[in-house]
């Protein structure tokens, strides 16, 4: 029987869950199904809310990895067997024993073309969050054309809080990010002009509403209560916004340089099937109980831990990769442990028979 925990994904919950794991002396393999770990943190640059740099997060999260066996480029292909006995077969045809397994899969980017509105894969200057993240880690924030962006719209909740999307739910990071990268822009842009188009202000966190009024009071971000119905191309290549703002009730036009499409998250669920897991109305993996079992799913042995299970921060994520590593070691403390008293026992019954019958 196996000891071995299959930690499934290496963003920052499946790092911190396999390092956490690791610490507590338990077997670790970690499967990741690209190059490098790190999830979408390493595509960004900084984060909020006391902007530390991506890289230096990743950094730490490795450096736990002690004594844990990474597989890059890896995928699963299936899942066999019950706790503490599972068999994950590998896209490379490996067989890996597994007493339990963590899925920690991430989450997928809402696809801004859906709203053809916004003009993106359209328009060359509407352009979604995780670009303009790009353009701020290489310290270039330009237009299409090479230009310094003199005026820069941000929509919020795209693909979020959205019923033609069919996504009904807030993805909870896309406001304080939004207000993140509008302070990024001015640190890098002082005399960039930044407008923030948002239905509702949902800053939740330690340090974010501060966050949100700094933006306001030191950097001049101009936040605009108001859904944004169109965009269209200028001959410029600028882009015009027809805009109604909500406090007033009146149309407004807005001319800018670059827009930013502030996409949410989206459930990753393509080992459901695989793994056998449960998915929820907001196709985000169902855990066991939302209260008090987060990080169990319904099939015993398997846990679930990050943005597998919906919208967290890179902190909350970081938490809850930890948080599930200890349920797996408390899990494995009284399943596997329970087993093998069970077995002791059985086995010293039969070598007391077997006494008994030579005698």
């Amino acid at each position: 029987m196996s000891k071995n925990v299959v930690v499934i994904g290496g963003g920052p919950a499946g790092m911190a869950a396999a390092g956490k794991l690791s610490e507590l002396g338990q077997e670790v393999t970690l499967i990741e199904k690209e190059a490098e770990l790190g999830g979408h943190l390493k595509k960004w640059y900084k984060v909020f809310p006391d902007f530390t740099d991506a890289s230096e997060i990743i950094a730490e999260l490795k450096a736990g990895l002690h004594g844990t066996r990474v597989l890059n480029n890896c995928t699963v292909n299936q899942i066999e067997g019950s706790a503490p006995n599972f068999t994950v077969t590998t896209s490379t045809g490996e067989k890996i024993e597994a007493a339990s397994i963590l899925v920690s899969t991430g989450f997928n980017h809402f696809n801004a073309s859906f709203k053809e509105e916004y003009g993106y894969d359209i328009y060359d200057n509407s352009i979604t969050s995780v670009e303009l993240d790009a353009m701020l880690k290489q310290q270039k924030v330009k237009t299409a054309s090479g230009k310094t962006p003199r005026k820069i719209a941000m929509v919020h909740c795209v693909g979020s809080r959205d019923e033609k999307v069919n996504n009904n739910y807030c993805s909870r990071v896309c406001c304080t990010n939004a207000v993140k990268v509008a302070i990024e822009i001015k640190e890098q842009i002082p005399d960039c002009e930044i407008y923030s188009l948002y239905m509702d202000i949902r800053v939740f966190g330690r340090g974010y509403e501060e966050l949100y009024r700094t933006s306001q009071e030191k950097y001049g971000v101009q936040f605009i209560r108001g859904r944004l119905s169109e965009a269209n191309e200028k001959n410029d290549g600028s882009l015009l916004l027809r805009v109604e703002d909500t406090l007033t009730a009146r149309p407004m036009r807005l001319t800018v340089d670059l827009l930013v499409l502030m996409v949410g998250m989206c459930g990753n669920t393509e080992l459901a099937e695989i793994a056998d897991l449960k998915v929820g109305c907001d196709r985000f993996y169902e855990t066991a109980h939302t209260q008090y079992s987060n990080n169990y799913s319904a099939r015993t042995g398997v846990f679930l831990a990050g943005t597998a299970t919906g919208p967290k921060a890179i902190a909350e994520s970081i938490t809850d990769g930890r948080s599930a590593a200890a349920e797996i070691a408390g899990f494995l403390a009284t399943k596997v442990g329970s087993i093998c008293q069970l077995e002791s026992a059985t086995n010293g019954y039969f070598a007391n028979e077997k006494q008994v019958v030579h005698q």
